[in-house]
């Protein structure tokens, strides 16, 4: 008994590890343009950027996003930042999708672990998702709604990751080029880099673990049921309302996503239900109790089901714009177990990878980066009352 339990914990534990071989190259990638993003574009500019609740400011949020950290307990705390700094409520929350659902890192894990449509069904229905999601929420937060949200979050209640979101050592002057050449600039995209991982790692490893357990333990006819897959037009319907609720309860945050996407991908769920289950690591159970705590209990209500809702439809957007392009992808064979290790372009690719990880290590542990660690960790309560603008420039200097 307990050897077939060892041997069972052992065979998902290598999937885990042989999903995880497969996208490290593509996260170190990932969280290094995202370093060197986040190190060029000032946060101070952010909500002088979203005065108000105009198509032209939900596009500048999109792009805001899509060019910050993929951290989504970061990106709601930054969005709670922002609304308190007066920038629009929707823009804010347009903003917080963007930068969990558009950015670099998991449109370069979509490819290598499930195939570019999944990468372009991400960066199609992002947009369209924000949309939507924008149309309603401006229909539904009232001014009233707005005032009792803002109130809420000026109580400043603790979440996660707010040092992460209060921090602002991004360079200005100079081209963006120089900027990222620069030895200050070299400083601040190594510091940039060990934070993502260092706010995200856990919820990878946990995605990881998670869908190495449902690929080795739960058989393909399990999911074939919960899926519908033997009723097209079935499946069709309930992929992108069941995509969403596993999201929930999976408690994994955008990048440690995807190896479950590939799970659920192989298992039957339908192309929509991948989309609007990758959409939902804003509504996962610890993000929903962090805003209760940000913007109270019915502000957090309203978002938890006009979020829900436009991630469903957002899936069957994709599910339909797709069909009619004829790009569904229809090969049910997401890459979830190569448990050998061998000589190809992944092993080298992480080799080279992790080389560079080592550089941007040693350069962040010989600037400060440590101390900056700490302070990231801790609540951001100090840097909500405003002392957060002298901007760490003295590590710079």
């Amino acid at each position: 008994m307990i050897a077939t339990l060892f041997h069972e914990v052992l065979r998902a534990l290598s999937v885990s590890v042989a999903m995880g071989w497969e996208i490290l190259w593509a996260l170190i990638l990932g969280f290094v343009l995202s370093g060197v993003v986040q190190a060029v574009v000032t946060k101070g500019e952010m909500s002088r950027l979203l005065p108000d609740s105009s198509p032209r400011t939900y596009l500048i949020a999109s792009a805001l996003g899509a060019a910050s950290s993929s951290c989504s307990y970061a990106a709601v705390a930054l969005a709670r930042s922002m609304v308190r700094k007066g920038a629009d409520f929707t823009a804010a929350m347009a903003f917080q999708f963007a930068s969990t659902n558009l950015v670099l890192e998991l449109g370069v894990i979509l490819a290598v672990l499930m195939g570019w449509r999944f990468t372009l069904a991400e960066f199609v229905g992002g947009p369209i998702m924000i949309a939507l999601l924008s149309f309603v929420l401006s229909r539904v937060m009232t001014p009233e709604r707005v005032a009792a949200a803002r109130a809420e979050a000026e109580r400043g209640r603790v979440g996660r990751m707010e040092g992460h979101a209060a921090m602002d050592m991004s360079l200005s002057g100079g081209s963006i080029l120089s900027r990222a050449l620069s030895p200050r600039g070299f400083t601040a995209i190594s510091h940039f880099y060990v934070m993502d991982w260092a706010s995200i790692w856990s919820d990878i490893v946990l995605g990881l673990i998670i869908s190495g357990a449902l690929a080795a333990w739960v058989p393909q006819a399990f999911w074939q049921d919960v899926f519908l897959s033997h009723d097209r037009m079935a499946s069709l319907l309930i992929g992108p309302l069941i995509g969403p609720l596993i999201a929930i309860v999976s408690f994994v945050c955008s990048v440690g996503n995807v190896p479950l996407a590939a799970v659920l991908w192989n298992g039957g769920i339908s192309f929509g239900g991948v989309v609007s289950f990758l959409f939902a690591d804003l509504i996962i159970l610890p993000i929903l109790d962090i805003y209760r705590r940000y913007y109270g209990w019915k502000t957090a209500r309203l978002l938890a089901v006009v979020f829900y809702a436009t991630m469903v439809l957002a899936g069957y957007l994709v599910e339909l714009l797709f069909g009619l392009t004829g790009l569904t992808p229809t090969a049910r064979h997401a890459i979830v177990a190569g448990t050998h290790f061998s000589w190809d372009y992944t092993t080298v690719l992480n080799i080279a990878f992790l080389l560079l990880t080592s550089v941007l290590a040693a350069r962040f542990l010989r600037t400060g980066g440590p101390a900056m660690l700490r302070m990231m960790a801790a609540p951001a309560a100090a840097n909500d009352r405003g002392h957060a603008h002298h901007d760490h420039d003295h590590h710079h200097h």
